[in-house]
């Protein structure tokens, strides 16, 4: 089977981690990388064996040979270029957030219908092998009914002078860039919310500095989750059910050791082995699907995307957090 070849837009940090995680991921080449500027393309592509340098994107979407496209641009630009590559017949690879809302979600998820195309959702701590774990433990019941999730994303970043982060014009603030961790985490584990309690402490540039949102179900089941670029945080995930809790260790997003920890003492541990990253797992995931002639994954699949981009609309709905470009 030949390589399955992909094209890079953008060339920002989550770009080169991605580049540089996939040559871990055996059959999968880098053929193509775009930008705006033409210097930023080949300055990018120059440590990457026979890739293209494009200086536009709608020259990268054009290749005949590059299978997929990776997005990789700021939060605001997701949806339209994923759209350019979709409607130029290509199956995108989109980071997350996956969108600013649930509706351009939507939009984009009707391009990839419309032209036949896959697309999945880039949040790479679906497709890692010790959430395939998580999955196995939550449908065997060992943890009994779940009652419980507590999930927390901090990072000390506000004061970094990262200007992604805090500029409101670039989507910045703790909710899409660290939250959307824990959010999806909860939806994995407990599905969509019947009722959301959100508090923020805001920056004086207007976007979310900190964020605590309570998750509440009709079954009785709660998700407690926080995110904070102002400081370091844990960085753990608790599921606890009748029976017993799981518990993953910091980072519970990255490749991450874990336990079961079940009410009549006895503790089975998951050691992390893993080796790299984790971000090829997504590409190799995207791979599978393009070849079967899929459109998404049912490791994420589109209605859950969605679900989960209805609930980041809620909270920002609660706590105010507005984009001059969406005025």
């Amino acid at each position: 089977m030949r390589s399955f070849n992909w094209g890079i837009l953008s060339t920002g940090g989550i770009a080169q981690a991605f580049v540089d995680d996939l040559s871990k991921a055996e059959g999968h080449k880098v053929v193509a990388v775009g930008s705006r500027s033409i210097d930023k393309a080949q300055k990018f592509a120059s440590t990457i064996t026979d890739a293209i340098a494009y200086g536009s994107y709608d020259e990268l979407v054009a290749d005949k040979n590059v299978d997929a496209i990776y997005v990789a641009t700021p939060h605001p630009m997701h949806e339209e270029h994923s759209l350019l590559a979709m409607n130029a017949g290509k199956p995108v690879l989109c980071e997350k957030p996956f969108a600013m809302s649930a509706k351009q979600a939507q939009s984009m998820i009707d391009a990839s219908r419309t032209n036949g195309v896959a697309l999945l959702e880039a949040m790479w701590t679906r497709y890692l092998p010790h959430i395939a774990i998580v999955r196995e433990i939550l449908s065997s019941n060992i943890l009994g009914q779940i009652q419980t999730v507590e999930a927390d994303h901090g990072q000390r970043l506000a004061d970094r002078g990262v200007d992604r982060l805090v500029d409101p014009n670039l989507g910045g603030g703790a909710l899409l860039d660290l939250g959307i961790y824990p959010i999806s985490f909860a939806h994995l584990v407990l599905g969509s919310p019947a009722h959301i309690t959100a508090r923020a402490v805001m920056t004086d540039r207007g976007v979310d500095a900190q964020t605590s949102a309570i998750f509440d179900y009709n079954n009785g089941a709660q998700a407690i989750i926080n995110t904070t670029m102002i400081a370091q945080t844990p960085c753990r995930a608790v599921v606890s059910g009748l029976l017993g809790r799981l518990e993953i260790d910091r980072t519970f997003y990255n490749p991450a050791s874990m336990q079961v920890v079940l009410s009549d003492g006895t503790t089975t541990e998951y050691p992390n082995s893993y080796s790299g990253h984790g971000l090829r797992e997504q590409a190799i995931e995207m791979a599978r699907v393009v070849r079967a002639g899929l459109l998404e994954s049912p490791l994420l699949p589109h209605q859950e995307t969605i679900s989960v981009m209805n609930s980041m609309d809620e909270i920002r709905r609660q706590i105010k957090l507005t984009y001059p470009f969406e005025n």
